[in-house]
């Protein structure tokens, strides 16, 4: 998994742009885990762009966009590169029929995966590329939105500026 990541968000980074969220995200069920990040420069085209076809004003439209993993134009950004995670997981219990305390400790082993990858690429200084690392909130998330996606906002951010900002807009 973390090969897997490193490779997309390098690719990403190729950009140059600023950014402020990355994440790997999943869903409830465990699925392999996809990209999903925002720079500022992508916020304001995508905010220009989507305002244009609604009654909101870019700002506002940037800020109901601003931590959305889904309304990001790099959302499965490098999803090539996950293959062979997609085919471990594969190989793994199936989670869709496990019950109870064994799909809650698949599940579990899986984040924990996405988070152990996401800490050794911030331990590797990758989160700090195009920007400081204070500037930027990297997550592990459950889709929709879970309790668990705090607890480890937390762990893989301790105090940053843009982990208090998402922890006031994204309503988490």
């Amino acid at each position: 998994m973390v090969n897997a990541a490193r490779k997309s968000f390098l690719n990403l980074f190729k950009n140059g742009e600023r950014d402020y969220y990355c994440t790997l995200y999943t869903t409830g069920e465990g699925h392999a885990p996809n990209v999903s990040a925002w720079s500022w420069e992508a916020l304001e085209r995508e905010a220009t762009k989507q305002a244009r076809n609604s009654n909101n004003s870019q700002s506002e439209m940037a800020a109901l966009i601003k931590w959305s993993y889904a309304d990001s134009p790099y959302c499965c950004f490098g999803e090539e590169y996950f293959t062979n995670v997609c085919q471990y997981l594969n190989e793994r219990p199936n989670i869709n029929v496990l019950g109870g305390e064994k799909w809650q400790q698949e599940l579990t082993f899986r984040l924990t995966a996405m988070e152990l990858a996401m800490k050794k690429l911030d331990e590797e200084g990758l989160f700090a590329l195009n920007q400081t690392r204070d500037a930027i909130c990297i997550l592990v998330e459950v889709m929709p939105p879970d309790e668990v996606n705090i607890e480890i906002a937390l762990q893989l951010n301790q105090s940053s500026t843009a982990l208090q900002q998402w922890l006031v807009e994204a309503d988490e």
